[in-house]
């Protein structure tokens, strides 16, 4: 499958305010001074990385711990791991005892935060998994204990396939439980025409169109579109 590039380095993207400088005082006043320690070092070390803009932004970040702690969630799944922000963030909010599965097709990014994920004592909480997610998805709901196992989940995966991780995503997850899918706005190319929408990002924004419909008539949800970094759908299932 090809890969399609990141909208962040597409549209020299800086998050979804028109006005730059506000989104700025955003960070500068709301998110960066409650940041913890080992997600400032993270996030800085990620921002050397060509692939800089996969990065969990850090006002989504903040989001992310608060729901992490609304619903009390001990045991969590993520796709798409990148250098770990968003995965570090989530041991940080679990309790001790609280687990993660982690799962990416590359473990060579991961390795580029996993020294600060030891570094902050919580890589007890991570279980890592080399997989393409679907056939990792599907193995993990072979067991019957999964079902309805997590309190939260969070997807960064390709686009294409986020009305499949969605299905069983709300397997996994018990009623009350929450998942939050990153980049439902894409840049803003959502709105834009096809023929100006850059020719890199056409066919995660068609997946994106056609899973922001879906997830407005799923009546197992309760849902809200958060302008937060390139676009958070929170869903929370009630059924």
């Amino acid at each position: 499958m090809r890969m399609e590039q990141n909208p962040r380095r597409v549209l020299g993207f800086q998050g979804l305010l028109q006005n730059k400088e506000l989104y700025q005082y955003i960070l500068e006043t709301s998110v960066y001074p409650r940041e913890p320690a080992p997600l400032k070092e993270l996030r800085e070390v990620t921002a050397n990385h060509p692939r800089a803009g996969m990065a969990t932004a850090p006002d989504a970040g903040q989001l992310i711990d608060l729901l992490l702690k609304l619903v009390n969630a001990r045991k969590t799944i993520e796709l798409g791991v990148f250098t770990g922000y968003s995965l570090l963030l989530t041991a940080l909010s679990i309790p001790e005892d609280g687990k993660i599965i982690a799962v990416d097709m590359n473990r060579e990014t991961y390795e580029i935060g996993l020294p600060l994920i030891e570094k902050a004592g919580v890589k007890h909480k991570i279980d890592f998994i080399v997989s393409e997610a679907l056939p990792f998805l599907d193995q993990l709901l072979q067991d019957d204990e999964n079902e309805g196992n997590f309190d939260f989940a969070y997807v960064d995966a390709d686009k294409i396939n986020y009305k499949h991780y969605h299905e069983r995503m709300l397997k996994l997850l018990k009623v009350g439980g929450v998942v939050m899918y990153d980049n439902t706005l894409w840049a803003g190319t959502v709105v834009m025409s096809d023929e100006i929408t850059p020719e890199a990002m056409k066919t995660s924004r068609l997946s994106i169109l056609e899973f922001n419909k879906l997830l407005a008539a799923d009546s197992r949800v309760q849902i809200s579109h958060a302008p937060l970094g390139d676009g958070i759908t929170i869903c929370m299932r009630i059924s």
